[in-house]
């Protein structure tokens, strides 16, 4: 069949429909690697009641805007969604998808500019995950729309040493010098890219000692490759991720223009090597008084830059690895609290109004806020809100309680944390 895009959505798909049949307008069809305004040839790969999946055969009429993708994964790869265009126009697209998502989910009509921010489209991970096969041995990523392993030696949107550390496990792997029981790889580098920690997930469960064990196997068969290596952590993937067994350093110290953070295995860090110093800035700028909040601190990468504005920061993390690196690194005015954001709203509602916050930070995960978190925040008395998202259908959903509380929208920046993907991070600043 014949399908004219019309338009790019959130998930990486073009939009289209079919012919008009009895009923009226015909199916909506959802396309992967095409662009707007593209005429394909397309067959169904998918038939649902409302709608239909399709593969692009030929592209008929390309777009002007269509380039030759840099990676030689690109199409089979499950990872990337928009290789085959230009980056600015990946850019376009995707300020183009949250102004809709925020009009279309939650009735917010932004007429404002969204700022972009942009840096390099390219080996801008620091943090990269892997599957692992054994017999033959390979590493690399699933398919597209699958779960099938491909096989990759390289990936153009990850760092110089992750990528030298992908080409030293293939050699120590094909050399049967990597143990059955490893079944996910994940790599971790360092600020300046000079240093890496490996998690390594294996399969089933067992003991602590086989944990410390894995990680020392690997640590040697793998350490005499890639000089880089401080560190490796073991993991099994079916029990709680914060015990693990380690050999050598168990953290890395990841350095911003802001100050320094310890990193451990199993905590959670920005992935955009170039652009954290710019999202600390948008998030944190222009603000300053007596307390701030910051909600799903992590390691506390906001907690630092608040610290230098605020007499006293408050940073609620849940997660036990990034709440211990949260305490490390917490500035002295900053008091680090291990607790849910929910858990800790319902306990603040009950305080004084000498310990409301000046302002909140938010950074929730893919999820977002969820209504009652929203509400609470909402109850919370604050002047000012950054709310730091990573998907725009959550973040409508929740900005829309926000205003209907009385906030209004103030900023709306869009951060490619993540090029070559459909992935959207947002920074939106309101006030009261």
């Amino acid at each position: 069949m014949k399908l004219t895009i019309e338009k790019m959505i959130y998930g990486g798909d073009g939009l289209a429909h079919l012919p008009p049949d009895d009923s009226g307008r015909g199916k909506t069809a959802f396309v992967p690697f095409v662009l707007s305004g593209e005429e394909v040839d397309a067959t169904a790969s998918e038939q649902k009641p409302g709608f239909i999946r399709a593969r692009a055969e030929k592209i008929l009429t390309p777009s002007p805007q269509r380039t030759e993708p840099p990676c030689p994964y690109f199409l089979r790869c499950g990872g990337c969604h928009y290789q085959h265009t230009s980056y600015e126009n990946q850019l376009q697209i995707k300020s183009q998808i949250l102004r809709e998502t925020l009009l279309r989910t939650a009735k917010i009509d932004w007429k404002n500019e969204i700022v972009i921010h942009s840096a390099e489209p390219l080996h801008y991970r620091n943090r990269t995950r892997m599957k692992v096969q054994h017999a033959p041995f390979a590493i690399g990523y699933y398919r597209f729309n699958s779960h099938e392993l491909l096989p990759v030696e390289q990936c153009p949107i990850s760092s110089p040493l992750i990528n030298s550390a992908i080409e030293a496990i293939w050699k120590v792997g094909e050399a049967d010098a990597i143990a059955k029981s490893v079944a996910e790889i994940e790599f971790f580098a360092g600020a300046a890219d000079g240093k890496l920690l490996i998690e390594i997930y294996l399969s089933g469960t067992g003991k602590p000692s086989d944990l410390e064990a894995s990680a020392g196997d690997f640590f040697r068969a793998l350490s005499p490759e890639l000089p880089e290596l401080a560190g490796v952590a073991a993991f099994f993937q079916r029990q709680p991720s914060q015990s693990f067994g380690y050999e050598g350093a168990d953290s890395l110290q990841y350095r911003t223009s802001t100050s320094g953070f310890r990193v451990s295995a199993g905590s959670f860090f920005q992935v955009n090597r170039f652009l954290i110093d710019d999202l600390v800035t948008v998030a944190t700028s222009n603000v300053n008084g007596k307390l701030a909040w910051d909600l799903y601190a992590g390691v506390g990468l906001f907690s630092a830059a608040l610290a230098k504005n605020f007499e006293r920061v408050v940073a609620v993390e849940s997660s036990p690895a990034s709440s211990d690196d949260l305490s490390h690194n917490a500035p002295r005015n900053t008091k680090p609290v291990q607790s849910t954001t929910e858990r800790f709203l319902e306990q603040s509602s009950a305080r004084t109004k000498s310990s409301k916050p000046a302002f909140v930070l938010v950074d929730p995960p893919r999820a977002g806020l969820g209504p009652r978190v929203a509400k609470q925040l909402a109850n919370s008395a604050t002047g000012q809100i950054a709310y730091v998202s990573c998907d725009p259908a959550t973040l409508a959903r929740d900005l829309r309680v926000l205003l209907d509380a009385g906030y209004k929208l103030d900023e709306l920046h869009l951060f490619d944390l993540f090029p070559q993907t459909f992935h959207i991070e947002t920074v939106a600043r309101l006030s009261r």
